[in-house]
């Protein structure tokens, strides 16, 4: 998701107003979608401030795309939002079963190659 939106600074956390301005929400329909999507996870600062991680403003701009424009209802797109979710998790564990398996070739490789010596 592209994270260049107009006045989005790089830190760890962002005050509603600032949410609201980067993505250009407003605050009250942000509380909303809190409750619509489990996956909007603010964190409450002493003052009891919603503080927003990027993850979070990056997925309040994939929401708003969903909703916004390309039509998708608010059930529509917390069923997309957990779909893309799940590929993620499977293009991670591929990735690393990947991973794993370029390892055990190279140990296959490696006995097979101390086999080779010992029959040679």
């Amino acid at each position: 998701m592209e994270s260049r939106q107009k006045g989005f600074v790089d830190k760890i956390y962002y005050r509603i107003g600032e949410v609201g301005r980067i993505t250009g929400v407003k605050p009250h329909v942000l509380r909303y979608w809190e409750s619509e999507f489990k996956e909007i996870k603010p964190i409450k600062s002493r003052s009891l401030q919603r503080l927003y991680r990027k993850k979070d403003v990056e997925l309040i701009l994939q929401i708003k795309r969903l909703l916004y424009e390309e039509g998708y209802t608010i059930a529509g797109a917390r069923a997309r939002i957990r779909e893309l979710a799940q590929g993620d998790r499977r293009q991670m564990s591929m990735s690393f079963d990947k991973q794993r398996l370029e390892e055990i070739v190279i140990d296959v490789k490696e006995a097979l190659k101390g086999i080779r010596e010992i029959l040679d």
